[in-house]
């Protein structure tokens, strides 16, 4: 059999030396499938292993590299573990080093070789040894790959090694040149932004001669990550507006004034701009793909009604797709008061709805009798058919599957989509994480909505605020009361909604209904009780953080959360979000012991600020990149190296190269960017 060259870097991993067929299996497990994978799985961090330590200048506890010659060898039985015991010595003294069940170390030891060492200094019984430390011979074929150097460390699986790991990424990255494909930025190019060469950038990401060479092959490395996934979709962009076609909503423009005025409330700056926005793009045949981003409560749901009654007005039909039933009921009845004044015909689909009705209502979509439709996931079904779907609503559109929501969406004649997010985050961020989609904000709170005063409380106080909270029962309004766990568990000390659910009922509210919630119940059960909670036949919710989302009772004004320091910043945001709906005085007590920094630094923003875009950025310093942008359609991280915030200088210099780029039409005909065209030709960015 011939064995292909390892010099394609496409080609699979089982032919490249060190690593054959087991190793290969597990490296796919961590999405290694490929020599270009390989070379793109970086290191998770670095240890410094540079400097070198004399032997008689060590400190207990300290991790320390040491180099000198072994001195001795040898192996002793003790009981069922076997020992092997070197010391080693150099010019200021000799230091033992002992390893466990690894009989065949001793026969690397042999006497007088030069040997560098890297572990923790233990001090026991009047002298130091190093306990199971890394090891290099140094006239070994490694040298110089594990030890004395900023060594790589690496994420690993079952079947992984470190060293095995260093071994074959040296081999890749120092003596396989042809491995590492051509670079895609012309010279000039390049030189003008000061980025290294991306063989250069590659090696020493893996291999840092300095901590200097490592942060300038990171910024290479990263610019191209931020260039390609631009490039990418910008190509998708323009594609969607050449290769598909909408209908344009022709009354769009006159029932954006008729709209407005009939409504029962004042639109804020913020809703009539996004409505101006999406007036803008469905009336064109160009399918609109827009985000309205807004701050929990800041009205959203009014621009998604405005948009499914243009449809409606111009004798097309509108489909909106929620997450959750409750959240289908209450989109339902909101658009119900709002179409009245112009007798739109409006239908809702779940999956409790029963047989007869839900044949009744396909059959009203298919003859086009009915205009607007509101679903959970039983809108996704294949005998759901639409005459002449011109327009699709997705709310919280992470809640979906990139399949799921593009069984909607791929029709000969494409319909225009509208998403909405409560989630919101800085406008430059979004243009990456939402990157294929126009952005409308809306800022502000509608008129007539009340601040939340938010309180960070002891739990020391806690029955002295259960007591004012039973005062406001009383006068007929409804608390939520949310806990981290359904149920108790003996791993975690943390109080669990189901026990405080049945302590609560019979304790400090038993004068008073109590429900439960949580996601482990059954949708229908769990959707009975929230409807209860809604028309006030409970009046104290006990729940998990399946309220989080969507729910709208303006009778709600208190909200109790029991382990904050448990729960995200923006998770806590969401969840304070249920109440601070009505014109009622609105509280939020956080109870919380946090014994992190970082911890009452999240408390404190929330008693801060209700901002939810100041939030956002607050929760992006803390939590990081890797937490914050989540995953491409692969499952794949969206970015290796990058930080969208930390690197935004470098985004938008790729930004706006990658636009110049696609504009030139080179990436078509060639020219100065065809090794470009050719890497995205063979390594296609799926986002």
């Amino acid at each position: 059999m011939k064995i292909p060259s390892v010099s394609r870097p496409e080609l699979g991993l089982r032919y490249v030396k060190g690593i054959g067929p087991k190793r290969a299996e597990s490296l796919e497990k961590v999405g290694v499938r490929s020599l270009h994978d390989l070379l793109l799985y970086f290191p998770r961090r670095y240890e410094d292993r540079s400097t070198f330590k004399k032997i008689a200048h060590l400190s207990p506890g300290d991790m320390v590299t040491v180099k000198g010659r072994v001195l001795s060898a040898v192996m002793k039985r003790l009981r069922r573990t076997v020992l092997v015991e070197i010391v080693i010595g150099d010019e200021t003294g000799m230091l033992p080093a002992v390893w466990f069940n690894q009989p065949y170390l001793k026969n690397q030891f042999l006497p007088d070789r030069e040997i560098i060492l890297y572990g923790k200094a233990d001090y026991h019984q009047g002298r130091f040894q190093l306990n199971s430390p890394e090891y290099e011979i140094l006239d070994s074929r490694d040298a110089s790959i594990h030890t004395g150097r900023i060594t790589p460390i690496y994420p690993l699986t079952n079947g992984l090694y470190q060293k095995s790991m260093r071994s074959v990424l040296y081999d890749v990255t120092h003596n396989r040149r042809e491995a590492m494909l051509d670079d895609f930025l012309p010279d000039d190019f390049r030189q003008r932004l000061g980025l290294s060469e991306r063989c250069s950038a590659l090696r020493e990401i893996h291999f840092p001669a300095s901590s200097e060479s490592l942060e300038s092959a990171r910024r290479r490395l990263v610019f191209d990550e931020f260039l390609l996934f631009e490039v990418t979709l910008l190509q998708k962009i323009r594609l969607m507006k050449t290769r598909f076609r909408s209908h344009g909503l022709e009354k769009a423009e006159a029932f954006l004034s008729e709209f407005s005025q009939s409504l029962p409330f004042v639109l804020t700056e913020g809703q009539r701009s996004a409505m101006k926005e999406i007036a803008s793009d469905i009336c064109k045949q160009i399918p609109m793909n827009r985000l309205v981003m807004g701050d929990v409560g800041s009205g959203k749901t009014a621009a998604a009604a405005y948009a499914l009654g243009a449809a409606a007005r111009s004798g097309l039909q509108g489909a909106l797709l929620v997450p959750t039933e409750v959240l289908a009921n209450q989109h339902y009845e909101t658009l119900m008061r709002l179409y009245q004044p112009f007798g739109i015909s409006l239908r809702l689909l779940t999956s409790s709805t029963e047989r007869k009705l839900r044949e009744k209502i396909l059959g009203e979509f298919k003859e086009g009798r009915t205009s607007c439709l509101v679903g959970t996931h039983a809108l996704l079904q294949e005998d759901v058919e639409f005459k002449a779907l011109g327009l699709v609503v997705i709310d919280e559109q992470h809640k979906f599957g990139v399949h799921q929501r593009c069984k909607l969406l791929d029709r000969p004649i494409r319909p225009h989509q509208l998403v909405m997010t409560a989630t919101p985050i800085p406008r430059t961020l979004a243009l990456t994480v939402y990157g294929d989609l126009d952005i409308s904000t809306i800022r502000g709170l509608p008129s007539g909505r009340r601040p939340v005063k938010t309180y960070w409380i002891a739990r020391a106080k806690q029955a002295r605020v259960y007591e004012h909270m039973a005062e406001k029962l009383c006068s007929g309004e409804q608390a939520y009361l949310i806990f981290p766990l359904v149920e108790e568990t003996e791993k975690v000390d943390l109080l669990a909604a189901v026990q405080e659910f049945e302590k609560l009922r019979k304790g400090m509210f038993k004068d008073f209904k109590v429900g439960l919630v949580h996601g482990k119940m059954p949708g229908p059960e769990r959707d009975a009780v929230m409807k209860s909670f809604k028309a006030q036949e409970i009046q104290v919710l006990v729940a998990t953080t399946v309220i989080e989302v969507g729910v709208d009772n303006p009778n709600a004004t208190m909200l109790v959360i029991e382990n904050a320091e448990r729960f995200g910043l923006s998770q806590l945001h969401q969840m304070r979000g249920r109440i601070g709906r009505g014109s009622k005085d609105s509280e939020c007590f956080l109870f919380g012991e946090p014994q992190t920094e970082e911890g009452k630094k999240r408390l404190r923003i929330m008693t801060r600020t209700q901002d939810g875009f100041e939030i956002a950025e607050e929760d992006l310093k803390l939590r990081g990149p890797g937490d914050f942008w989540g995953t491409r359609q692969s499952g794949e991280p969206l970015f290796r190296l990058a930080d969208p915030a930390r690197d935004q200088p470098l985004l938008t210099e790729a930004r706006g190269a990658a636009r110049r780029i696609v504009d030139s039409g080179q990436l078509k005909t060639g020219g100065e960017w065809e090794s470009l065209k050719n890497y995205l030709d063979q390594f296609p960015i799926r986002y």
